[in-house]
C-alpha cells in the first residue's frame, strides 16, 4: 500500500510507548500558545488531539487556528503531563510543517465553545460546529447506533428493504411535501410521511419480517422533540403477528439498545401496559413519564354544587404531594407556569395538624374537607394543587402541573429509563371544527371487534389494536395491528367521510392487494432521532442530527427553501400565485 503523504499516525493514538518515533500527523490547528521563542500547537483530527512543540517560531508562518496542516516530527515525553488529554503524556517536536488549507483569521465563533453559540449561527456554519468534539462525537454516536440497529434486527430475523422516496400523496395525518416532475407537468409525487403502505405490501408479498431505517417527510411545525421536514424512523412489520408479538420483539430490541449505549437503569421486559383511557385519567397524558410518581385525581364530583365561583361548572383536576417546607413564592411560580400555558390559574391548599390552610382553604366546606382527606388519605404535610377549567384544558394543564411538580420537587430519577405501552387507543375522534368523525391514530389499523364493531358500536366507543411505546415521557414508537380486509377498510374510511371510490383511488395499491390473500400483520416504527435524543440526554432533537433544519424548517447552511427560475417552473407546469396572507 502506498504511504500516506500527509500522515502515518492519527492525533488521538499516540502514547508514551511511541516516544522516540518519527511520525507524520495531519489535522486542524486547535490552539496556539507562544512562550518566548517556543510555540505550542494542539492539533486536532477525527481521532483526538496531540500537542505539537515548535522550537523555531518562523515555522508557524501564516498558520492560524483552524488551518489544516501536516506535521512531521519526533514523539517526546512531556515534561509537564496533562492527565485531561488522552495523549497528555507525549508531544511531537516538529521538524517540518506543511500548510494544507488556510483558514480565515477571524472565525464566526470559537470552535471550543460552539455549543453555547446562537443556534442560527451554528447551523449556518454547521461544518465548523461539527469540529467541536461534543457535536462531532454525537455524529459518531449516531453512526454506532445505526450499525447496532441493523445488526440487531437482522439477528432477530428482520429483512432490511428500502422503499421508494418518490410516491403518491395520501391522507396520513400531516401535510405532504409534493414534488413536481418534468415527465408529467401538473402532476406531483409526494415524499412519504412514512413507508406505511409499502411495508404492508411487503407482508402481502410474502416477506415475513421487514425493517428499514426510513426517511420520513412531514410538512409540519417543529417542537423540541420533533424536527420539521425530514426525520428517520426504525420501521418494522411482521406477518401473522399479534400486537403482543410486536411488543415482545420491540422490548428485546429497545432494552438491548439502551443497555449497549447507556449506563441508565433500564426497565426490564415485559413493560407495563396502560390503556389509553386509564393513562388520561391517572396522568392526563398519553405519554406519561413513569419516573414521576404523581397521580392526577378528578375532583369534579367532589366539588359538585360548590359555591366557590372559580370551581362552578368546571372540570377539576388535582395532584396531592408532600412538597416540604416551601415559601409562598413556590406556589405563586407554579400558578404563573399554568397561566403561561393559557390556564386561568392554580388553586392550592395545605393540610397541616389536621387543618387545611393557605390558598383557597377558606372556601372549603366541612364536607369538602372530609372528602379531600378520604380521597387523598391525608396524614399531614401534604399540599393539594387544583386546576379548574374546561375538560380539555383541565386535562392539558394537569399534565403540565404533574411534569412541573416532578421537576421542581426532584421526584424524577434522571438515571432511570421507564418504559410503558399505551394501548387500546380510540379508533375515531370527533373533529373539533366540523363535529364529524376523524381517525384518531393510524387509519390502517384494525378496530377491536372488526367489522361488527364498525357497524354496530358508537364510533367513539370503538378502540383499536393501536399502541405507543413511551419512554421517560416521550413517545418513542407508534404501532398497530393492521387492517388487511377490503370491506373493513372501506367501512372504516366511509365512517371518516371517504367514499369507497376515494379509498380505491387514494390507496389503490393496498385496496387491490387485499383482494389477493393478505395475511394478518402488525408493525410499528421507532422514532430514531428521538431515541438518540433520550439516550444522549439532549434537550433538542436537532442536536442529534448532523445537518438539521432550524425550528422554522429552514436549512441555513444550504439556503433552502429557495426560489427557482421561471424556466424550472415552466418545465414542470407550475405557475406561482401570490398567497393571500389573510387566509
Amino acid at each position: 500500500m502506498k504511504e500516506n503523504i500527509y500522515r502515518n499516525k492519527n492525533c488521538g493514538e499516540l502514547r508514551i510507548e511511541n516516544v522516540g518515533e518519527t511520525v507524520k500527523l495531519a489535522g486542524w490547528v486547535n490552539s496556539i500558545r507562544k512562550l518566548g521563542g517556543i510555540i505550542f500547537l494542539t492539533l486536532r483530527d477525527h481521532f483526538g488531539i496531540t500537542q505539537i512543540l515548535l522550537r523555531d517560531e518562523n515555522m508557524i508562518g501564516e498558520i492560524c487556528k483552524e488551518c489544516t496542516i501536516s506535521v512531521e516530527g519526533t514523539v517526546l515525553e512531556r515534561e509537564s503531563k496533562n492527565p485531561k488529554m488522552e495523549t497528555g503524556d507525549i508531544e511531537v517536536l516538529a521538524n517540518s510543517i506543511t500548510l494544507l488549507g488556510k483558514c480565515k483569521p477571524v472565525l464566526p465563533f470559537e470552535i471550543s465553545d460552539s455549543v453555547n453559540t446562537k443556534e442560527e449561527l451554528r447551523l449556518k456554519y454547521r461544518y465548523l460546529d461539527l469540529r467541536n468534539p461534543e457535536t462531532h462525537n454525537m455524529v459518531v454516536f449516531r453512526a454506532k447506533v445505526l450499525n447496532y440497529v441493523r445488526n440487531k434486527l437482522t439477528d432477530m430475523g428482520f429483512l432490511e428493504v428500502q422503499t421508494p422516496i418518490l410516491t403518491s400523496s395520501s391522507p396520513e395525518g400531516a401535510r405532504d411535501y409534493i414534488v413536481p416532475t418534468i415527465n408529467a407537468p401538473g402532476e406531483f409525487y409526494a415524499l412519504p410521511q412514512a413507508p406505511q403502505q409499502f411495508k404492508q405490501l411487503l407482508m402481502i408479498s410474502g416477506f415475513d419480517k421487514y425493517f428499514q431505517i426510513a426517511p420520513c417527510f412531514r410538512n409540519e411545525a417543529a417542537r423540541a422533540d420533533r424536527t420539521p421536514g425530514e426525520f428517520y424512523q426504525i420501521d418494522m412489520e411482521m406477518s401473522f403477528a399479534t400486537q403482543e408479538d410486536v411488543w415482545t420483539a420491540c422490548e428485546e430490541f429497545v432494552t438491548g439498545l439502551f443497555k449497549e449505549f447507556t449506563t441508565f437503569n433500564v426497565d426490564t421486559a415485559p413493560f407495563i401496559k396502560i390503556p389509553y383511557k386509564e393513562a388520561m385519567e391517572k396522568y392526563c397524558s398519553d405519554k406519561p413519564d413513569l419516573r414521576n410518581p404523581l397521580i392526577v385525581h378528578d375532583l369534579t364530583k367532589l366539588f359538585d354544587g360548590t359555591e366557590f365561583n372559580a370551581f362552578k361548572e368546571k372540570t377539576i383536576k388535582a395532584i396531592c404531594v408532600n412538597a416540604g417546607e416551601k415559601p409562598r413564592r413556590f406556589y405563586d411560580d407554579l400558578g404563573t407556569t399554568i397561566v403561561a400555558y393559557e390556564g386561568k390559574g392554580l388553586a392550592w391548599i395545605k393540610y397541616l395538624d389536621g387543618e387545611f390552610t393557605g390558598g383557597i382553604s377558606k372556601f372549603l366546606t366541612e364536607d369538602n374537607k372530609k372528602e379531600l382527606i378520604k380521597e387523598f388519605n391525608l396524614v399531614g404535610g401534604e399540599s393539594i394543587f387544583m386546576i379548574a377549567d374546561t375538560n380539555v384544558m383541565a386535562t392539558k394543564l394537569a399534565n403540565v402541573l404533574r411534569n412541573e411538580l416532578g421537576q421542581q420537587l426532584n421526584l424524577i430519577d434522571k438515571n432511570k429509563v421507564a418504559f410503558c405501552w399505551i394501548c387500546d387507543f380510540p379508533f375515531f375522534e370527533e373533529n373539533e371544527e366540523t363535529g364529524g368523525i376523524d381517525f384518531s391514530h393510524n387509519p390502517f389499523s384494525m378496530p377491536q371487534g372488526g367489522l361488527d364493531a364498525l357497524e354496530n358500536k358508537n364510533p367513539f366507543d370503538i378502540v383499536a389494536y393501536q399502541f405507543d411505546l413511551v419512554c421517560n415521557g416521550y413517545e418513542t414508537l407508534s404501532g398497530a395491528v393492521r387492517n388487511h380486509q377490503t370491506d373493513l377498510m372501506v367501512k372504516a374510511f366511509e365512517m371518516a367521510g371517504y367514499t369507497a371510490k376515494d379509498v380505491e383511488t387514494k390507496f389503490g395499491a393496498l385496496y387491490n392487494a387485499f383482494e389477493y390473500g393478505a395475511p394478518p400483520h402488525a408493525g410499528c416504527a421507532f422514532g430514531f432521532d428521538r431515541l438518540l435524543m433520550i439516550m444522549s440526554q439532549k434537550e433538542l432533537i436537532r442536536d442529534v442530527i448532523p445537518f438539521p433544519l432550524n425550528k422554522n424548517a429552514k436549512d441555513l447552511l444550504m439556503g433552502a427553501p429557495s426560489k427557482v427560475s421561471e424556466k424550472q417552473l415552466t418545465d414542470v407546469g407550475i405557475q406561482l400565485i401570490k398567497k393571500d396572507e389573510n387566509n
